[in-house]
């Protein structure tokens, strides 16, 4: 296994009761692990394939994770995810990043729906791995991805998270 969601999700140190958003959900590997982290919060598995939107929410309820929302929504839109303002404790952008066209559009909308004090977990690809992970024009490192991050406003908390084997993390507040 390339990382553990579980593990990362507890060195954020999630609360029971938090709301968390999980951008660019994708199977939902980070939105079970962030739902069973969360019990009395919710989780919102936000993705942009309809299809995988359908399966996320089948998934949830056959695993009674009710606390787990799937939702449609275009996390590089200005209000694309449907959440309010400051609605979320926690976002999760994981294996997102080297994905996206307009990064600086993504991270924003992920502090807009952040309430004030909240924080934000990017992870993604520490390279290309030939085949593996995003082609190497795609890779954003850890520091562009910091530099984007403070650029909008958010402040680091912590560049020491271990994303697992080829992955970096990063752990920043609104």
């Amino acid at each position: 296994m390339f990382m553990n969601p579980a593990e990362i999700l507890a060195a954020c140190n999630l609360q029971v009761t938090d709301s968390v958003a999980d951008f660019g959900a994708g199977s939902g590997f980070f939105s079970r692990a962030a739902a069973m982290l969360v019990p009395r919060g919710s989780v919102f598995a936000i993705e942009i394939h309809k299809e995988i939107v359908n399966r996320l929410a089948r998934d949830a309820a056959e695993q009674h994770l009710s606390n787990l929302h799937a939702l449609w929504g275009d996390i590089e839109l200005p209000g694309g995810t449907r959440l309010d303002n400051g609605a979320v404790d926690f976002v999760i952008v994981s294996n997102v990043l080297f994905h996206v066209e307009d990064k600086i559009a993504c991270l924003t909308e992920a502090k807009r729906i952040l309430k004030p004090g909240g924080r934000l977990l990017v992870i993604d690809w520490s390279e290309s791995f030939g085949g593996i992970g995003p082609a190497p024009h795609a890779v954003v490192t850890k520091e562009v991805a910091q530099g984007l991050c403070t650029h909008i406003g958010l402040t680091l908390l912590s560049d020491t998270i271990s994303g697992g084997e080829h992955h970096w993390a990063l752990l920043l507040q609104k």
